[in-house]
This record gives C-alpha cells, structure tokens and sequence, in this order.
C-alpha cells in the first residue's frame, strides 16, 4: 500500500516528500543509539529537508529532470538496517560475475541492500594504518573523524533538499581512510547490491587521503530489474590532503526501475591530485551532483564521465569545477551515447573566485546520437571572477559519422560491427584518460554487451 504524505499545516507546500515511512521518527529511530553529535546532526538535516522546498523545473539545475513524474517518493518505504553476510555460493549471479573480476584490488568491501556485508582489505595495508570499514561501526571506532568530517565541509545538509534527506536517513556506508605517506597501488573496491523493490536507501562514503599518500576508489552499483520503483541514494566526500593522489570511479550499472542518486563533493588541497570518473550504464533516472573544489595551490582535477543509454533511460550530470585557490588546474571531459529514446544532460560550470589568479581550466561534454529519438541537452557555463586566467568550455551533439562508416564498411567490416567500432572509439578517449587496471576492460565489456543490444 503506497505511503501517505504527510499534511502541510504551514500552508507553503514545503512538507511534500515526507511521507508515513520517511519523516522523523524514522530519522530518530536510526538515532536511537548513535552519540549525540550525531543524533543532533541527523535531526538538523531532517529540519533542513523540511523547511526546502522539492526541487522543479523551475530551477535551472533541474530544467530537464521533472522530479514529478520521475521520482515517485510517497510510494517508497525505507529500507531498514539489520545484519547481513555475503556468501559467493549465495549471491546473485550478476553480483558474483561483476565481483569476480574484481580480483586485483587492495581490499574490497560489499554492501548489500544499505548494509556492510563484508570488509576485506590486506594485511599491510591494516600495518599501516589504512582503515577500510562500515560506517556505522566507524561511528564507534572512530568518533573523532566523522564529527569532524562526516556532513560538514564536503557535503553538509544545507547543501540541497536531496543532500538533508541523505544526511538525515543514511543507514550504512563506507569509511576509508590512508595515512599520510602510504600508497596503495591497487585499488579499493566497493561492490553494492539492491534487491528490493519499492524501497529507499541512503549510504554515504566517506574518503580521507592524508598528505603524500595515494589510493584509487571504485565503486560499484547493482541491482536487480524491478517493476516498482527503488531510490538509492548516496552521498560521496573525499578529501585530499597536501600532495595525495586520489581516483574515484563511480560505475553505475543498476537495473530497470531504479533512480539512483548520487552527490559527490571532493576537496583538493595543495599540490594534490584528485580524479573522478563518473559511469552511467544502469538504472532508469540517474543524478550525478558533482563538486570539485580546488582549494590548495596547485591542486588538479581530471573530471571524466562516461555514459550509454538506450530504452527510455534518462542520465542526469550536474558538474561544478569550483576554483578557490590560485594556480591551480581542472579538465572535465564527459562523452555520451544515447539510443533509442535515452535523454541525457549534462549542466557544468567553472567558477573561479575572486583571487584564484593562474586557473587552468577546461570543460568539454561530447554526444553521439544513435536514434532519431534519442535526446542530449548540454549547458556549459563560466563564472570568473579573476582575470589572469585560461578557461573555455565546449559542447557537441551529432549523429554516427558516416565518413566513417563508410571507410570502415569499405574495407569489408559489416554496417553493424562498424557502428560498434565508432561508437567504442568515440568513448574510448574517457577511458584512456584514466587506465585503472582492470575497470577500462570491464567498463569496455558492458558497453559492447549494450552495442549487442
């Protein structure tokens, strides 16, 4: 039975999206036994998502995203924590598939419908002081560091309704943390499973790269097809200390029926290098939110993102490169393909303040329509407010080049297989941008088995 929302008694509408499962008993139930800092930052979110009022296409930054019709929040229940283990014999096919070549990694941690199932990370790395763990035990083990950290300078509530209602409800999630100096030369992976329909999950991450230290991050998402809508949100912070080289790959591979929603906020420091790659495969709506703020001299942002749509899918990218600090970097390049009746947007700004003299600073987004009915909207923009400073930004959309279908179908290579060599090359730059071992050839894969239709 769909949920019921609740009655509006201040008369400005801005009680829509609380419903009988999400509202605020529920955010104090999951207080119940948590410290009271945050207890208190739980419920000021939950204040915070009450008073903002649901987003519209009245807003710029979701002129083309009618939350109305594609989010459907008072027919969700919230998905409630409770014990969970992975078994390999157990799990579901296409979890154990995606796990399985996942096998070069530092460590790995799986989470299963809003719950840490299980943690894995190496034995040298522990030695060293790497932590890799849920973050509602890391409430526990390491109170010090999420008060200090967790909502307050990356991601705080106030950021967004959506961004209150993560930090009010979110149930589990991942903690990594790497100490100054340490490197890790293979990747942490992070593998999530939704299997419920008709539900709402809140995870956060949060990713803490001491000075000199480096460490690449890859997360991924599953679920299965579902004929009821299910939410997954989650909310990502990473910081990069003085001179820490930090990559973040988000691979979005959830089923039909899903709206996955995502806001990412990273803090770059001085001299550090700190890279996201952002993949939209899945799902039926995605929502990217994505913040790079560089605020140490020096710092530097790759900003790659990857998408392939078809069916009805609809793909949602809000960039920000948020320049603060002087003489510093960042280059966002996002490239799309879209078939079928698939929409995608891509909205991105640079905004260099005041005294952020010497930002180098680039924007690029790329689409390739592959159906008469598929649909790229792209709005690039720039905010300077400095005046030593190179930034352009650039946008395309366009169909197959049939100058090079034709050279390839000249040379003997059927229509079919040659629209798949296009398709892939003009993907591809994404990829080469950030060679992470193993995630470039399973990113590959995917979109070939999508070609195949």
């Amino acid at each position: 039975m769909a949920a019921t929302p609740a009655t509006d008694t201040t008369g400005t509408g801005l009680m829509e999206g609380v419903t009988d499962h999400i509202n605020r008993e529920a955010v104090e139930s999951l207080a119940a036994d948590e410290p009271q800092w945050l207890r208190d930052r739980r419920l000021e979110a939950w204040s915070l998502y009450e008073r903002t009022p649901m987003p519209t296409t009245r807003l710029e930054e979701w002129r083309y995203t009618n939350l109305s019709r594609k989010l459907k929040l008072d027919r969700l229940s919230l998905l409630p924590w409770e014990e969970r283990s992975y078994s390999p014999e157990s799990a579901p096919r296409r979890l154990k598939d995606a796990m399985d070549q996942d096998r070069d990694a530092s460590g790995h941690l799986i989470e299963l419908d809003g719950t840490v199932a299980s943690v894995d990370l190496g034995e040298e790395f522990a030695a060293k002081g790497v932590v890799l763990t849920s973050l509602r035990k890391a409430v526990h083990s390491h109170p010090e560091l999420l008060e200090e950290l967790l909502a307050t300078e990356a991601l705080p509530a106030g950021l967004g309704k959506f961004q209150a209602l993560n930090a009010a409800l979110w149930t589990d999630g991942v903690l990594l943390y790497v100490p100054k100096g340490v490197r890790l030369e293979r990747p942490i992976r992070v593998s999530r499973w939704s299997s419920e329909p008709g539900r709402a999950v809140f995870s956060r991450t949060l990713i803490v790269a001491e000075g000199a230290s480096q460490v690449s991050f890859v997360d991924e998402c599953l679920s299965e097809d579902f004929e009821e809508q299910m939410l997954a949100s989650t909310a990502v912070e990473v910081f990069a200390r003085d001179g820490a080289q930090v990559q973040f790959v988000s691979l979005q591979r959830m089923g039909t029926g899903t709206f996955h929603l995502s806001q990412q906020r990273t803090l770059a420091g001085r001299d550090s290098t700190l890279d996201t790659l952002n993949v939209g495969l899945g799902g039926t709506t995605a929502r990217v939110d994505l913040n790079a703020r560089l605020q140490g001299p020096g710092a530097n942002s790759d900003m790659l993102g990857l998408y392939f749509g078809d069916g009805d899918q609809h793909f949602d990218f809000n960039t920000s490169q948020d320049h603060v600090a002087p003489n510093a970097k960042s280059d966002l390049l996002y490239k799309g393909a879209l078939d079928g009746r698939a929409q995608s947007v891509f909205r991105g700004v640079i905004k260099v303040h005041r005294g952020a003299q010497q930002t180098d600073a680039y924007q690029t987004n790329r689409n390739l329509l592959l159906s008469d009915r598929a649909r790229a909207d792209s709005l690039p923009n720039l905010e300077i407010e400095a005046d030593d400073v190179r930034c352009s930004h650039g946008a395309t959309v366009g169909q197959l080049d049939q100058n090079h279908l034709f050279y390839l179908m000249s040379r003997g290579i059927p229509r079919e297989l040659a629209e798949r060599l296009v398709v892939m090359g003009f993907l591809g730059e994404v990829l080469s941008r950030l060679p992470l071992g193993g995630v470039v050839e399973k990113i590959t894969g995917i979109i070939d088995e999508k070609l195949h239709g």
